[in-house]
């Protein structure tokens, strides 16, 4: 069972590099992004954390104004200490700092959208937060191994008291 409570945590800001693409849930283009990112990843040398990280860039009133047809920008990316060797058709991104509620989700990809509508439509509504207009992200660690119900990983998701 998944742990529907989360951390509040105060994240300074990171610096990330990687690919990434403009998509809609209708349009999901994401195991192609990774596939591609995953396959010149060994190129990002200055790398801070082993981790894999998968970012959204939500357009504002993403979510008040929900439609799957929406576009969003995706990021397959990690953790670097700067941006003085970004590999050729990359790009950095600061991730902004601030905070976040952190939730650790295990299971496969398939019951991910029920976690993220417990999320958005019950957790934020009867907590003591508001979303905040930031980058939402996942932390692909040690234990996330894609499509396995064992698989975990942490869902950031940028809040604002109300």
């Amino acid at each position: 069972m998944n742990n529907m409570t989360p951390k509040i945590v105060r994240l300074k800001e990171k610096k990330v590099v990687g690919l990434s693409t403009e998509m809609s849930l209708v349009d999901n283009r994401t195991s192609e992004l990774w596939k591609n990112f995953r396959q010149r990843s060994s190129e990002i040398v200055n790398r801070s954390s082993d981790d894999f990280i998968s970012l959204q860039e939500y357009p504002a009133n993403y979510f008040q104004e929900f439609s799957p047809i929406t576009k969003y920008v995706k990021w397959a990316c990690v953790e670097v200490e700067d941006f003085n060797s970004v590999p050729e058709g990359m790009n950095g991104l600061v991730l902004d700092g601030g905070l976040f509620a952190v939730f650790n989700y295990k299971g496969t990809a398939q019951n991910l959208q029920a976690f993220f509508q417990y999320i958005y439509e019950e957790w934020i509504v009867k907590s003591d937060y508001n979303l905040d207009d930031r980058q939402h992200f996942e932390v692909l660690g040690s234990r996330y191994k894609n499509n396995d119900p064992d698989s975990e990983e942490e869902v950031w998701i940028p809040i604002k008291a109300k």
